[in-house]
């Protein structure tokens, strides 16, 4: 496939920048997705760098594969998720590298060609799992979990405002069994389709997050992240809604404290050390450039972390 087909990264010149790529340098990226970034981190690795390249989608690492296949010798890959990062990297010889990278953010393939229901943009079935062989799909969510159940997960992964009515009119409907129902049925209750954002954009979050347990392994991903690195290695981390952001937030910032004891506490009795310094304070948006050529990164923010050398 050419280069120019592929899908094309957000932030990718901010990426290699904050990740301080160097020739001879060791990476890992844990959302190698189809390649893109991995593949402007190689190149300013060369000559002697390698990379290790981590998704829990074969598709996405099929495509990886093909993107990255000039790299042979450089590049590794590896199926699994983000959860097990500390495992993976060790098994592969990975043990301690000059940068991580994490993209949680879907490709256009994932979008597009998946056919697992991402999207609401084709009429698919309702799967969204990143890992074909997993147990749980959007369709066993939708189609066999209790209003209240359905709300509650509306409301935490999507903040969906109407999540009790979608929730409702979802169990009043059943069975739904594909994307394009599901999103008609969606914006039937929020009154049709205002501006530029579907209706249904916070709810297809919502249920791909669920059923890919995304947010509850991110903080524990995070913490592996860390500790791969180098002292002065650098996590660099793209999130692209609020409720990811918080995560990478918060536990950038614990990580980058000596002391995580509630303020009550008069003296430190954790022990924290701190692991990290924050090396940007705000975070890193898309130039208004980027998001004119690609709109999909507008809400992308990065997030950048250095590994202490006294840790």
């Amino acid at each position: 496939m050419d280069e120019g087909f592929w899908h094309q990264p957000v932030l990718l010149q901010e990426t290699v920048r904050y990740l301080a790529v160097r020739p001879g340098g060791v990476y890992i990226d844990c959302t190698v997705g189809e390649g893109g970034h991995a593949s402007a981190v190689l190149q300013a690795a060369m000559p002697g760098g390698r990379l290790l390249g981590v998704d829990l989608d074969p598709m996405a690492l099929a495509g990886a594969r093909r993107r990255l296949s000039r790299y042979e010798g450089s590049y590794t890959e590896a199926t699994g998720s983000y959860s097990r990062l500390r495992d993976i990297a060790f098994a592969l010889g990975f043990v301690a590298v000059d940068g991580v990278l994490m993209d949680l953010g879907l490709s256009s393939l994932q979008l597009q060609a998946s056919g697992r229901g991402f999207s609401f943009q084709n009429d698919e079935p309702l799967d969204m799992r990143f890992d074909p062989d997993g147990t749980l799909t959007a369709d066993l969510i939708v189609n066999t979990y209790s209003a209240d159940q359905l709300a509650s997960i509306l409301s935490r992964f999507g903040e969906e405002r109407r999540a009790r009515a979608i929730a409702r009119a979802i169990t009043h409907n059943r069975p739904i069994e594909s994307t394009g129902r599901l999103a008609k049925l969606v914006e039937a209750v929020s009154g049709g389709r205002r501006g530029r954002v579907h209706p249904a954009t916070r709810t297809f979050q919502a249920l791909r997050i669920a059923v890919n347990a995304e947010l509850d392994n991110l903080p524990g991903s995070l913490e592996q992240a860390i500790g791969t690195l180098n002292p002065g290695g650098r996590l660099v981390v793209i999130s692209y809604h609020s409720l990811e952001d918080r995560i990478v937030k918060e536990t950038m910032s614990r990580e980058a404290r000596d002391c995580i004891c509630p303020p009550r506490i008069p003296v430190c009795v954790c022990g924290h050390v701190a692991s990290v310094k924050l090396v940007s304070r705000k975070v890193i948006p898309p130039s208004q450039k980027e998001i004119r050529d690609n709109p999909r990164s507008r809400s992308a923010r990065l997030r950048v972390a250095e590994r202490l050398r006294q840790s």
